[in-house]
């Protein structure tokens, strides 16, 4: 029963760390003993440990999701047409 609230108290602990954890976030560093103490418990929980993996993967998967929009080559060809007939005086 001990062992079940220390590891309660543990993800409580660990989850109101994690996120400064991921981000390095220079202007709220965690301690070394921190960092040992979150990464010690991210290797044994199978709540936490799956949560940080899962946090990594979006990270890595918005990181690589370009910023510019995607662009149809047939609406700008649409455009291009639309704007060479209103330069020639055909489009109504």
């Amino acid at each position: 029963m001990s062992g079940t609230v220390r590891m309660m108290m543990t993800c409580h602990w660990s989850a109101r760390r994690i996120q400064r954890y991921l981000d390095a976030d220079p202007s709220a560093p965690l301690t070394p003993g921190e960092v040992a103490r979150l990464e010690a418990h991210l290797a044994v929980c199978e709540r936490c440990g799956p949560m940080v993996a899962e946090h990594r993967a979006l990270h890595r998967a918005l990181s690589l999701w370009s910023g510019r929009p995607y662009v149809d080559p047939a609406a700008v060809d649409r455009v291009r047409t639309f704007l060479d007939e209103l330069t020639d005086g055909r489009a109504s």
